[in-house]
């Protein structure tokens, strides 16, 4: 007889492995992290963990996707709202990622050092299109939004929405640069407010709406990570 998945359980042996993960990316750094580090931790086989994960690189990627998850749990309300205007619906959705991410300063920062470790271009592959899948139904969602309201016009929603990615996660790279050179005082915060401007007024220009319609990231965010 075939066995049974039992899905719960499976989630939460699942879930337990990438909790010590998460924690040691977080407090060793996942260049640091081996295998065996996590199998210590919750002292089990090699064999057990290769049931959930064949590789450290496939933890990461676990532990990673289970963050952007949650992220996307967390803004799922707004996005279902009906009575939010597209752009406000973008603004709310912007800014509950940001305090998400906030929440998870830790997290994202070992990320960030994974990301712009030079061996990882593969792991920098990843990221990019976990970022896109994640991404594009909200920015498809809000673009027909607003095109039904009158407030965008475009023959072509999907294309800009995929326009608008580029934009967004080209943007996202070069913030991480000037969180390092903020780091290594070679940048001031006014240019990182001139950067974040730059990347709205493009952002209004692709969407062809009124400058000053949207905030994508507020300043107070902006100081929390570059201030």
């Amino acid at each position: 007889m075939a066995r049974t998945l039992n899905v719960e359980l499976h989630k939460v042996r699942r879930d337990a492995f990438l909790d010590v993960a998460q924690r040691l990316i977080q407090t060793r750094g996942y260049e640091q992290m081996s295998i065996q580090d996590v199998l210590d931790e919750l002292e089990t086989s090699r064999g057990a963990l290769y049931h959930y994960f064949d590789s450290k690189g496939a933890l990461l990627d676990g532990v990673v996707e289970r963050f952007a998850d949650s992220a996307m749990s967390a803004v799922e309300p707004i996005l279902a709202d009906p009575n939010l205007p597209a752009l406000r619906k973008l603004e709310k959705v912007f800014g509950g990622i940001a305090r998400f991410k906030a929440e998870q300063k830790e997290l994202v920062l070992a990320i960030m050092e994974v990301w712009n470790s030079d061996g990882n271009a593969l792991v920098r592959e990843k990221l990019r299109r976990l970022s896109a899948g994640r991404l594009m139904p909200i920015l498809s969602l809000v673009i027909r939004q607003g095109i039904d309201e009158g407030l965008i016009t475009s023959s072509s929603p999907g294309e800009l929405a995929r326009v608008l990615l580029h934009l967004m996660q080209g943007y996202q790279e070069l913030a991480g640069e000037q969180f390092l050179a903020r780091k290594a005082a070679t940048i001031s915060f006014d240019d990182v407010l001139r950067t974040h401007a730059a990347f709205t007024e493009a952002f209004e220009k692709i969407l062809g709406i009124p400058p000053g319609s949207v905030t994508l990231t507020d300043e107070a965010t902006l100081r929390y990570w570059f201030g």
